[in-house]
């Protein structure tokens, strides 16, 4: 993307119009075509149609139409139906597309920053804790100064469903100590990769539905994406049979619920409020669809497919906590990342230690009723 100005950041595809009764004249509107109150956005995710993601988006599509009565449609498409997966953030501030369901690291290479908001240094908290802080640490304000400010996006975000952590991925053979980690081909995404790479990995950055046929072609030896439900979908477990849960890789990312800023504020106040609470809405929806969905997958893929799930080894968590480390100092020559971890440190600091100390051993309570059953 090179030009910033104002003709380009308000550019729209043609095709909308106002019906104002028999004889009316056309008038072109941007995508937003009203007619009889009735608003209807363009929006594309980053995922495929067989994808979870993307039927977690449809959630949001649903609520939105029933908080709206109908004002709001959404025509939700998938990834490849309008630019690529990681082509949305661009799409949605030229115009292309009116929203977007994606996530941040996707367009990281405008600016690592971007990584902070989901992919990030985990300091100690979970994605819960962090879509706190995005809703009350400041959080939004930063990532509306990243996209806004710094580079000049015409867009406005929100974020919702605080993503169980990441598995650290699918491997051929189990790894057991980090130094089996050098030289291995691996996908991930975003500060991961950085993370990854420092771990003496050599890192392919891909979209999900690309990553199988990375693995069948030998592009890959290993990789990871997100969760059980969509790492079965694509076949993950035709082309692995190791899949190691736990990793600080990506242990704190929400899905990013992105909007076309001039779109948005043509928008009535009352339903900019509706796509901005539906979120939140679809967040919770998110939330107890994937626990249920999620652990019924990795029960599949253990009984039907004979996968492995293993949990990663101390060893290599405390490897990636040290190649953090030495990322973030790194990150902190420029002014912009400073501020942001600083606020997330400070944060992390005061609420973890609130839940650290409050929280009950839940594992204590699961040995208890369910003996033998998992080894932590």
């Amino acid at each position: 993307m090179t030009d910033n100005s104002p003709v380009s950041r308000r550019r729209f595809l043609t095709g909308g119009a106002i019906a104002a009764g028999a004889g009316a004249a056309t008038l072109a509107m941007p995508h937003v075509a009203r007619a009889q109150e009735t608003v209807t956005l363009r929006m594309q995710s980053s995922w495929p149609s067989s994808d979870a993601f993307h039927e977690m988006a449809q959630q949001f599509v649903e609520r939105v139409h029933a908080m709206s009565g109908g004002r709001i449609r959404i025509d939700l498409t998938p990834a490849g139906a309008i630019v690529g997966a990681f082509q949305v953030m661009d799409a949605c501030h030229d115009g292309i597309i009116d929203a977007a369901h994606s996530v941040p690291v996707y367009w990281y290479g405008k600016h690592k920053a971007a990584s902070f908001f989901g992919t990030g240094p985990v300091w100690g908290g979970s994605a819960a804790n962090m879509l706190a802080w995005m809703h009350a640490g400041g959080g939004a304000e930063f990532y509306r100064e990243l996209t806004q400010d710094v580079l000049g996006l015409n867009v406005v975000a929100f974020f919702g469903f605080p993503m169980p952590a990441q598995p650290f991925g699918w491997f051929k053979q189990p790894v057991e100590n980090a130094s089996q980690l050098n030289g291995l081909k691996y996908r991930t995404v975003g500060l991961a990769a950085d993370l990854m790479q420092a771990m003496g990995m050599s890192v392919t950055q891909l979209p999900g539905g690309e990553i199988v046929p990375a693995m069948e072609r030998g592009v890959i030896d290993a990789f990871e994406f997100n969760n059980p439900t969509s790492d079965m979908r694509f076949g993950a477990q035709d082309v692995a049979k190791n899949y190691m849960l736990s990793s600080y890789h990506q242990a704190s990312e929400c899905f990013e619920f992105i909007f076309n800023r001039d779109v948005y504020e043509s928008l009535d106040e009352d339903l900019q409020a509706i796509i901005r609470h539906a979120v939140e809405a679809t967040s919770t929806a998110n939330s107890a669809w994937a626990l249920n969905q999620y652990s019924n997958d990795l029960q599949a893929l253990q009984d039907e497919h004979g996968v492995n799930v293993i949990r990663t080894p101390t060893e290599i968590l405390e490897a990636q906590l040290e190649a953090w480390d030495q990322l973030i100092s790194d990150l902190e020559g420029d002014e912009f990342n400073k501020r942001v971890m600083d606020s997330q440190r400070e944060w992390v600091e005061r609420t973890v230690y609130y839940q650290l100390m409050n929280d009950p051993d839940y594992a204590l309570a699961y040995e208890h009723y369910f003996p033998g059953k998992v080894e932590l």
